[in-house]
């Protein structure tokens, strides 16, 4: 009965906007680096000590339905923030699905996919999609599971970072 009302109480949460646990202490995020779909790299430490914005990470896979529904509203903040680094990283997916994927969404910011499972491993999402706010010094300021609209990121944006 117990794991029932998890179920229910999560899935509750998730329809609200998510579930995020900004309460907790900031700790270290996880380094990574990931192949972007546009033929670069992208390693987080080497990011926070050469350009330091902080970071917006979502993890997305291209056969989630709520993951796709937020990349318009992630893309149209990335344009309305530029002081905060924007990345997209294709979890639990298939390289090639993930890459049509990207190819048809078409959003400006960067994406990149978990070839390694690094990223997975390292910030271990409990479901998709999957949002870690990073500080520029390298902490996850919060951990947001399940989608978020344009509102919501903006709200979490000027709380964290004014």
């Amino acid at each position: 009965m117990r794991t029932a009302f998890a179920v229910v109480a999560l899935a509750a949460a998730l329809a609200a906007g998510g579930c995020t646990d900004e309460a907790a202490a900031p700790r270290q995020a996880a380094d990574f680096s990931v192949q972007t779909f546009d033929g670069t790299t992208f390693t987080l430490s080497d990011h926070l000590a050469e350009d330091g914005r902080p970071v917006f990470l979502n993890l997305w896979a291209a056969w989630c339905a709520p993951c796709r529904a937020e990349m318009p509203d992630i893309d149209e903040a990335s344009t309305l923030n530029p002081d905060v680094a924007f990345i997209g990283v294709a979890v639990k997916d298939e390289l090639s699905k993930a890459s049509d994927f990207a190819d048809e969404i078409g959003v400006s910011y960067l994406l990149a996919f978990d070839t390694r499972r690094e990223v997975e491993a390292g910030y271990d999402p409990i479901g998709l999609p999957a949002t870690y706010i990073i500080s520029s010094e390298g902490l996850i300021l919060e951990r947001i599971f399940g989608p978020l609209t344009g509102g919501q990121i903006d709200e979490k944006l000027a709380n964290h970072f004014g």
